[in-house]
């Protein structure tokens, strides 16, 4: 997966798919992530994480629409464990009949890790 937007400053950024995570670059920089785990029929999201240097210019905005959207596509239930993931669920609607919540299952598979 690949997908190409700009960031607030109108820089060029590259969202990629990876094993256990989503990478955002600027410029062709590793600028941040969102990690997932994938369990049963659910995509956790545990932490999001934006390099300093990038912050303020949208780019977890970037990274975790991607992420939840790619989720959607694969038929995956969003399972937002990260401060940010869950945020931005909160301000897109759109996204919210796909959330399940945090149970004791989900726990003791971050714990695992």
């Amino acid at each position: 997966m690949y997908t190409m937007t700009t960031d607030k400053t109108g820089a060029p950024t590259d969202v990629t798919a990876e094993a256990d995570r989503f990478s955002i670059s600027v410029d062709g920089q590793k600028a941040g992530f969102t990690e997932f785990i994938d369990h049963d029929n659910q995509r956790i999201f545990p932490h999001t994480e934006i390099d300093d240097e990038f912050g303020g210019r949208g780019l977890g905005t970037i990274v975790v629409r991607e992420a939840l959207e790619v989720t959607r596509e694969a038929g995956l239930r969003i399972v937002p464990v990260c401060p940010m993931v869950s945020g931005f669920i909160d301000k897109h609607a759109e996204f919210g009949d796909l959330v399940d919540p945090v149970t004791s299952d989900v726990k003791r598979i971050l714990a695992s890790r």
